[in-house]
């Protein structure tokens, strides 16, 4: 502590540390905010993390519509998480790993399709 100011030099204050959960998070609900057209009846995206000092690694697991296209759809996905998860809680993201699980066929809450 400075005699001064009476105010804590700022290498002596600590750290802030964001738990994973919560960068998780983050990843997930930007995942959701870059696809397209969600389909109607598929979970919402899910995301782990692994974060190591001030990167995090990410992994998308989601669903998404069919016909559609698949690769720009996981491109603008790594696009809105890095970008996300920069923004909100100040962290690189070196690798965003996108995992399409299911595609849902246009018509596919209607019935099943022949």
């Amino acid at each position: 502590m400075t005699a001064v100011t009476g105010r804590v030099a700022a290498a002596e204050r600590g750290e802030t540390r964001i738990a994973d959960r919560v960068v998780a998070k983050i990843a997930a609900q930007a995942a959701k905010e870059a696809i397209d057209e969600p389909p109607a009846d598929g979970p919402s995206p899910r995301a782990t993390v692994t974060v190591h000092r001030d990167a995090a690694r990410v992994r998308v697991s989601l669903e998404l519509g069919y016909p559609s296209d698949i690769g720009r759809q996981c491109g603008a996905v790594r696009r809105r998480v890095a970008q996300r998860v920069k923004a909100l809680a100040g962290m690189e993201v070196p690798e965003v790993a996108v995992q399409v699980e299911r595609l849902h066929p246009a018509g596919a809450a209607q019935g099943r399709i022949r």
